[in-house]
């Protein structure tokens, strides 16, 4: 089971573009807010409507702007599980579960469903009278409940708490894999996206930049807005001197990578918090020189800033508390590996 998406449609400032291909695994759109992500699955669902394009489902046309398909949001066997869940305000557990079977609810499933998330003893409540956790797991219920062929999951984990989301996370991963459907996972949220997903797409402004694996995604991004999404602290304009040297303009030094050649198109270097390292001998090449600092504190680590002088842009240096101590004083000299070294372009 498939589904092929290529579809634009005109937004406020900026055009829509989303080509893409998920199989039975949990793609995810990772982008910022307003970049066009909900919008994507609000017209996988039907809610909204391309502006051109063409939508399949595992050989079945949802939409085709040039064949003029455009079946309604009942007729496509999507489900969608929204931000804030939009479960039945007036319907009590039972009800919303089953609102999703039509006009004649099996009752056992129902009841398979109460056990399967957890919700015994909560049938007769209204969703005011739930928790975020619980909301979720209702919602999850009532969208599996309806048999869907595809699931659309937008932010789900957006209005819980940290503890609480760290639970449920684990809780909807087992029954999305159980499920067996292709999932496609909208987050901003780079940390939800590494422990659910299976593939990565990065969105910016409407068109999707790159799909990987992954791994991939977030050990080697390929552009400068996957690197922001990924979680990469520093990011610097570069400019390539040759096949192996590049110099990152905002940090004025120069890096080299003899283990890869660097593209012509290159536009960014990028250099993860956590990759830089102290060295005595640390030799002449990938040496940061640490002119300035500040120290910031957070339970675990220590956030140094630092930069050469004050014509040059801030670097982050992460350090966790066990490894190191403000009383040894800041190094003078920061090392990076070369295959630490991310070589970014525009798209």
């Amino acid at each position: 089971m498939a589904l092929e998406v290529d579809i634009t449609k005109k937004l406020d400032g900026f055009f829509l573009h989303a080509q893409f291909q998920a199989e039975q695994e949990i793609f995810a759109i990772l982008g910022a807010s307003g970049c066009g992500k909900s919008m994507t699955l609000k017209c996988i669902a039907g809610i909204e409507k391309p502006d051109a394009g063409r939508i399949v489902l595992d050989g079945k046309v949802l939409f085709d702007s040039e064949k003029k398909i455009n079946l309604p949001p009942q007729k496509r066997n999507v489900g969608y599980m929204f931000q804030d869940y939009a479960l039945f305000p007036h319907m009590n557990v039972v009800q919303n579960i089953e609102s999703g079977m039509g006009k004649k609810p099996d009752r056992s499933r129902t009841a398979a469903f109460i056990r399967q998330f957890q919700l015994e003893g909560m049938e007769k409540k209204i969703p005011e009278q739930l928790s975020g956790g619980q909301k979720q797991r209702v919602a999850m219920a009532r969208m599996l409940a309806a048999k869907p062929e595809l699931i659309l999951l937008d932010e789900p984990f957006s209005a819980l708490d940290t503890y609480l989301k760290w639970q449920l996370e684990q809780e909807m991963h087992r029954h999305l894999k159980e499920a067996g459907k292709p999932v496609i996972f909208v987050a901003h949220n780079r940390d939800e996206v590494y422990r659910l997903c299976d593939t990565v797409s990065c969105m910016k402004r409407g068109k999707i930049e790159v799909i990987e694996p992954l791994k991939e995604f977030f050990q080697n991004p390929k552009t400068r807005t996957a690197a922001i999404l990924s979680g990469c602290k520093n990011i610097s304009a570069a400019e390539r001197v040759d096949a192996h040297t590049l110099r990152a303009i905002d940090w004025g030094v120069t890096l080299k990578v003899k283990n890869r050649e660097i593209a012509d198109q290159i536009c960014a270097v990028g250099i993860r918090a956590h990759f830089l390292e102290t060295a005595e001998n640390p030799g002449e090449e990938n040496v940061f020189l640490v002119g300035e600092s500040e120290i910031w504190e957070d339970p675990f680590e220590w956030n140094i800033s630092f930069r050469k002088n004050d014509t040059c842009s801030w670097l982050q240096w992460k350090i966790a508390k066990t490894d190191w101590n403000p009383k040894q004083g800041i190094p003078k000299k920061l090392y990076l590996k070369e295959k630490d070294i991310l070589l970014l372009t525009d798209s």
